[in-house]
C-alpha cells in the first residue's frame, strides 16, 4: 500500500545559504541563448549540457534509476529531460510518454481543486467540515466538528499523517483543530471526501469533476487521481530504496494527499497557469499562497499554505512555493515562483528523487 512521507527541504550545508547570501551582492546575469537555462537568481548562465550532466551525476550517485524533468523560464518550459529506465529489466527508457506517481505533489493540485468549490459557493474554508458530511471514524472525539476545509489544506487538523501508523490502526486528533501544525494525509482525504458528498457522486465521479474543473480547462490530456488505461499503459515501474523493483496494488480511490498521476509537461501546465493566474481569482489565489502554519526547521522558517511549502530565505525577498512526493518506488519535487514565471518539476521511479530534488533546486537557485 502506497504511504507519502513529506520531506521538507532540509539544506545539509550551512555554508551555503552564506554562499547565496555573497553571490546576491556580486549582480547577475540572465542566459543569452536557447542553449543556457535561467536559474533562480540569474547569477551565472547554465547551459542546458552542464544541467544535463548534473542530472546524471546525482542519479548515478543516488541511485535513481528513471527520471523526467522539465525547466520553465519566463512563463514556458526551456528544457525537458528524460533519463534512465521507466522498466530497468526490460531496459526500457522513460519517454515522453512515461507516466508517475506524483505522491504528495497530489496535495498541491488538490488545494486548486477544493478553490473551485469555494468560488462557486459550495464550500466555505472555516466552515466546519462535519456541516457536510459527518464523519463516523472520528465522530467519538467531539473536537473533529472544528476541523475546517483551511485547517486540512494547511495540516492543522490534528490528524495525523495516516491512521495505519498508530498502534491500534484508529483515526486519532493528536491535538487541538487549529492551534498546532502536524502533517496528515487522513485530513485531504476526509476533505476529499466532503467534495464528493457536495457532488453527490462516487470516487470515479469526483475524478470526472477535478478533469471538468481543473485538467480539461488547463490542457492536462493525462494527469489523473485515479488511472486510465493511458496512464496503466505508460506507468513506469517503481524502485525501492535497495532498488528493486516493487509490486504496486492500484487502490480505486481518489487519493487527495497522494494518487496523482502525471509527466513533466503536463504538470507544468498547471505550473504555467499558477503563474499566469489563470483558473481561479485573484482572491483565490491570494488564499492558496498565503502562509496558515509554520513548519519545523533546522536551518530557516519554512511556511505552509494551502497545499503548499513556501521556505523564508533571509535576504531572498521572492516567493517560492515548493511541495516534494514520497509513494512507494516514486518520488518528486516542484518548485515554482508565479511572480517570476520560474519553477521546475521532476518526478523519478525511485526512493531517492526527494534527494536529487533537493540537490536541483540548490543547483538551479543561483
Amino acid at each position: 500500500m502506497m504511504v507519502p512521507q513529506q520531506k521538507m527541504i532540509g539544506p545539509k550545508q550551512h555554508f551555503l545559504i552564506s554562499l547565496i547570501f555573497f553571490l546576491i551582492l556580486l549582480g547577475g546575469c540572465s542566459p543569452k541563448n536557447e542553449d543556457e537555462i535561467e536559474t533562480y537568481l540569474g547569477l551565472g548562465a547554465l547551459s542546458k549540457n552542464k544541467f544535463d550532466i548534473f542530472l546524471e551525476s546525482k542519479m548515478k550517485d543516488l541511485n535513481v534509476h528513471g527520471l523526467a524533468v522539465a525547466v520553465i523560464n519566463n512563463g514556458r518550459v526551456v528544457h525537458h529531460k528524460k533519463m534512465g529506465y521507466a522498466n530497468v529489466e526490460q531496459q526500457l527508457p522513460v519517454t515522453d510518454e512515461t507516466i508517475f506517481e506524483g505522491a504528495s505533489l497530489s496535495k498541491s493540485m488538490f488545494a486548486f481543486f477544493v478553490m473551485k468549490y469555494v468560488e462557486e459557493g459550495k464550500l466555505d474554508l472555516d466552515k466546519p467540515l462535519w456541516e457536510y458530511f459527518p464523519y463516523e471514524d472520528i465522530a467519538y472525539d467531539d473536537r473533529y466538528k472544528k476541523i475546517t476545509a483551511r485547517m486540512v489544506l494547511s495540516h492543522r487538523s490534528g490528524f495525523p499523517n495516516w491512521r495505519r501508523d498508530e498502534e491500534d490502526g484508529k483515526l486519532k486528533i493528536k491535538f487541538e483543530p487549529g492551534t498546532d501544525y502536524l502533517y496528515s494525509g487522513e485530513g485531504y482525504q476526509y476533505l476529499a471526501m466532503v467534495l464528493r458528498k457536495i457532488e453527490g457522486v462516487d470516487w470515479n465521479g469526483l475524478e470526472a469533476a477535478y478533469q471538468t474543473k481543473v485538467a480539461g480547462p488547463i490542457g492536462m490530456e493525462h494527469t489523473v487521481f485515479i488511472q486510465t488505461p493511458y496512464t496503466r499503459k505508460h506507468k513506469a515501474e517503481a524502485y525501492n530504496e535497495k532498488g528493486k523493483r516493487v509490486a504496486l496494488v492500484e487502490k480505486s480511490e481518489f487519493g487527495a494527499a497522494y494518487s496523482i498521476h502525471s509527466e513533466p509537461i503536463d504538470f507544468s501546465k498547471w505550473m504555467i497557469a499558477m503563474m499566469n493566474k489563470e483558473q481561479l481569482s485573484k482572491e483565490s489565489y491570494a488564499e492558496l499562497l498565503k502562509p496558515h502554519a509554520t513548519v519545523p526547521s533546522d536551518l530557516f522558517d519554512v511556511s505552509y499554505c494551502l497545499g503548499f511549502s513556501k521556505p523564508d530565505f533571509p535576504i531572498i525577498r521572492e516567493d517560492i512555493y515548493l511541495h516534494t512526493g514520497n509513494n512507494t518506488g516514486f518520488t518528486c519535487w516542484y518548485a515554482l515562483d508565479p511572480e517570476k514565471d520560474w519553477g521546475f518539476v521532476l518526478f523519478t521511479n525511485s526512493q531517492f528523487g526527494e534527494d536529487l530534488g533537493e540537490n536541483l533546486f540548490f543547483y538551479l537557485l543561483l
